[in-house]
């Protein structure tokens, strides 16, 4: 590849941006949260995966986003074991060095 292809790629993605119905990459962060929960205008979705189809660095975006949202979700349910009981001498500690 030529010193040209990746400057002529850079201009031509600098273009599409400028594009009617095309969002940057700062407002497409702000639509993230409402296109994953479906709560988008068919005109936004539409505008929203536009954007994904040209930005490379959103659709990661997009990935890393929903896989803290899983984490995130997995964290928060409920232990399939039961927590063993907290020591009372623990708690007594914890207490006491409050107290202080």
């Amino acid at each position: 590849m030529t010193q040209a292809a990746p400057t002529l790629m850079r201009r031509i993605r600098g273009m599409m941006f400028k594009m009617p119905l095309m969002i940057t990459c700062e407002e497409f962060d702000d639509f993230i949260l409402a296109y994953l929960e479906d709560t988008l205008s068919a005109r936004e979705k539409f505008v929203f995966e536009l954007h994904l189809k040209v930005c490379r660095d959103c659709r990661e975006y997009l990935a890393a986003y929903r896989a803290s949202l899983e984490l995130a979700r997995k964290c928060g349910k409920e232990p399939d074991e039961a927590l063993p009981p907290v020591p009372d001498d623990l708690v007594q500690a914890v207490m006491e060095a409050r107290g202080r």
